[in-house]
């Protein structure tokens, strides 16, 4: 059945209505419970004053946040202001000398970013950086695919793996708060784009790409310690472009955007002071005196913080690459909106390189079952590796897998008689699309508790999960399906929306020799 299927409008009021009362609803238990266990001794570590006249304290158990926006903000504002205005000032210089700025941007960029982590993490950081440079550029030159991801996969796991990272973590010198996030970012997003480097080598026909065209990739600052991950194809290409035209209303767009990021800022500022959805999970005691209620919502809004965060982070970051002429990826998709596995991910730079090198690679166009198992169980295995290999992503890595393996094995069951016989036949398409939204509902607290522990804690997920499945069945297990299932058939109506802009449906022809009334 097709993606355009409508449902009658008083429905999707009802669908409306019944979403939004149950989100407030779990809302205000949330806001109640951290209300009154602000003075709880486990909410001391991680709620610290806030706004003083109002009253409020705020959560900071999330380092990354309170790095991002609080502790370095002005010294990561910093950073990313020098690297906009040294290119502004080097693009209207170099004139003057006789030298195309245009067209050696990239080197300008690479210029300031080299020197940027030069400054911040000392000449040994650089050397460790440049080593793993030219061990994978020298396997690159060898045009083996094979070589180059064993090459990269090695360099991956001496950063991640106990005890090689230790002893590179050494050649650091000083000591500073952000030192460890700096040099584990750094090196990580370095190897993998190394390792896009190598294999988009071993497509080029004519040649190899040079050394230094791989420092130029690697070394632009804004996507250096944080990310995302653009593939070596694409920052060539738009790092290289020598037409540096916007589109009508690009300047506009891209303030736009910042503004965006800004209020999301604030808005994320206001719910820490008054929802402490980070902190309350770490607490044992209180989280078993929570209704389920507390406990669905309590879980949801762990992972759409987690996509707020992801979303806020990257978009600063592509704010500054988007002045310097660059389509960086794009933010994650919501997690709101997602209901399969497929288009899960907080890093869509780092889903977009897995899915080029190693999952659409082996999996080809994914029908096969066997090969799209094959192709699954590789792109976890290197993310296992990404994320640094422990019980609790191995745990995750396997749960994800079925998951995606999962929805692949359920389509192809419907797609064969009798299932897609009765579909096609004795099923219209609002009820199809109703039908669908019952078993995506199911597929939405899948994805919802298969990644909350990664989030969060194991602990946690499993008490969600025995509360919602085993404790609190049938009432509380399907009323939360249902409000799923609302929201789910919301999307899918956006989804319609947005389906009925890109391709409009053919206007009817009038049958030959009949007349139009007058």
């Amino acid at each position: 059945m097709g993606i355009k299927a409508a449902l009658p409008r008083f429905e999707l009021y009802i669908y409306t209505a019944v979403l939004g009362l149950a989100l407030l609803w779990a809302g205000s238990w949330i806001i109640d419970a951290s209300s009154e266990n602000v003075n709880r001794k486990a909410f001391r570590e991680s709620v610290k004053p806030g706004w003083h006249y109002f009253g409020r304290r705020m959560d900071v158990s999330d380092f990354e946040w309170v790095m991002w926006f609080t502790t370095f903000r002005n010294h990561i504002l910093f950073a990313l202001s020098g690297h906009v205005i040294f290119a502004k000032i080097c693009s209207m210089l170099s004139p003057k000398i006789g030298i195309d700025g245009c067209k050696h941007r990239s080197l300008i960029y690479m210029l300031y970013g080299s020197l940027a982590v030069l400054i911040t993490m000392g000449w040994t950081y650089v050397s460790l950086i440049l080593s793993h440079c030219i061990i994978i550029y020298s396997v690159a030159l060898m045009k083996r695919k094979w070589l180059c991801f064993l090459a990269g996969l090695t360099s991956l796991a001496t950063i991640k793996m106990e005890p090689f990272n230790t002893w590179q973590e050494g050649f650091v010198t000083g000591s500073f708060d952000l030192q460890d996030v700096l040099f584990y970012g750094g090196c990580g997003f370095s190897i993998m784009r190394c390792m896009s480097f190598a294999l988009e080598n071993c497509e080029k026909k004519d040649g190899n790409y040079t050394f230094m065209d791989l420092i130029k990739y690697n070394f632009y600052l804004p996507f250096f310690f944080f990310g995302p991950v653009m593939t070596f194809d694409r920052f060539h290409e738009q790092a290289n472009n020598p037409n540096l035209t916007r589109k009508e209303r690009e300047m506009w767009n891209i303030t736009i955007h910042a503004l965006v990021q800004l209020g999301a800022i604030l808005v994320v500022d206001v719910f820490f002071h008054y929802l402490y959805i980070l902190t309350i999970p770490s607490d044992t005691k209180l989280v078993k005196q929570l209704s389920d209620w507390s406990l669905a919502g309590l879980a949801y809004s762990n992972l759409v913080y987690d996509w707020v965060k992801a979303a806020v982070m990257f978009g600063v970051i592509n704010t500054v690459s988007r002045l310097d002429h660059l389509d960086p990826p794009q933010p994650p998709k919501c997690i709101t909106m997602l209901y399969v596995f497929a288009e899960t991910h907080f890093d869509r730079g780092i889903n977009d390189w897995l899915c080029k090198y190693v999952y659409d690679y082996i999996g080809e166009n994914h029908d096969a079952i066997l090969k799209e198992l094959l192709a699954t169980i590789c792109t976890f295995a290197v993310t296992t590796l990404w994320l640094g290999p422990c019980e609790l992503v191995y745990i995750w890595s396997f749960f994800n897998c079925f998951g995606l393996n999962l929805e692949l094995w359920v389509a192809k069951l419907f797609s064969l008689p009798p299932f897609s016989t009765i579909e096609n036949n004795l099923v219209s398409e609002a009820m199809s699309r109703r039908i669908r939204g019952l078993f995506n509902s199911v597929n939405f607290w899948q994805i919802v508790l298969y990644n909350v522990l990664a989030l969060n804690s194991l602990d946690f997920a499993q008490l969600v999960a025995k509360r919602l499945l085993f404790k609190g069945f049938p009432v509380s297990t399907l009323v939360v399906l249902f409000v799923t299932y609302c929201g789910i058939q919301l999307i899918k109506e956006r989804e319609r929306k947005q389906a009925l802009l890109d391709e409009p449906e053919p206007v009817p022809t009038p049958e030959p020799g009949k007349q139009k009334a007058e």
